[in-house]
């Protein structure tokens, strides 16, 4: 029902990706991996997006990426639909992840340990202010960080740089105004998990 009513496969399966990713970016090539559909008729629906508005595209590196425009006037009501599930915008208008996820991604951070913060940076949201990719915060099972990093490394094709530390350690770190962690948290960041609502406004 939902391709009829937005006219393709290919496009609902792109809005799908887009909105529930919403700060992070992507080239076509790894566009077309994820959605399992044709080049060609990804860059077409790439190409309608890109003219409505709804995504926005930028240039770096000799690569064009694309991520969701946060500033299309429709862009809250299509993360509703499109978004993860538990995906919300709180009163600040920020995008936040709800603990209880069904996503896959999130299922399979929530298996590490008792995870209270895990956010994409770097890479994932061409920000590498911070100098990391991913954080995980929580009282960690070690050995499985590592299996889920090399296989998530095998996933997205690139060398992941992560940092794990426990809530306390951050909290101290935030509180003593610890470098690294104000770099982290001013750089672009996609929220997979944070139960403790840490972060805020950005």
């Amino acid at each position: 029902m939902i391709e009829q009513l937005f006219g393709s496969k290919t496009r609902v399966k792109l809005l799908r990706l887009f909105y529930s990713n919403p700060n992070r970016s992507f080239y076509v090539r790894e566009i077309t991996r994820k959605v399992d559909e044709q080049i060609n008729s990804v860059r077409r629906e790439l190409a309608n997006l890109l003219s409505i508005g709804i995504i926005a595209s930028d240039n770096t590196n000799n690569r064009l990426y694309y991520e969701v425009n946060q500033e299309f006037e429709y862009f809250k009501p299509l993360l509703e639909i499109f978004g993860s599930s538990d995906l919300v915008m709180d009163d600040g208008d920020v995008i936040v992840a709800k603990p209880k996820q069904v996503d896959p991604v999130v299922a399979e951070l929530l298996a590490l340990g008792n995870v209270e913060l895990a956010f994409y940076t770097g890479q994932f949201t061409r920000d590498d202010s911070s100098g990391v990719d991913m954080v995980i915060v929580g009282d960690l099972n070690q050995a499985k960080v590592q299996k889920y990093i090399k296989d998530l490394e095998i996933k997205e094709k690139k060398d992941i740089r992560y940092v794990i530390m426990s809530l306390g350690d951050f909290e101290y770190r935030q509180n003593v105004k610890d470098r690294f962690i104000s770099k982290v948290m001013l750089a672009k960041k996609q929220v997979l998990i944070d139960k403790k609502q840490i972060i805020e406004g950005n």
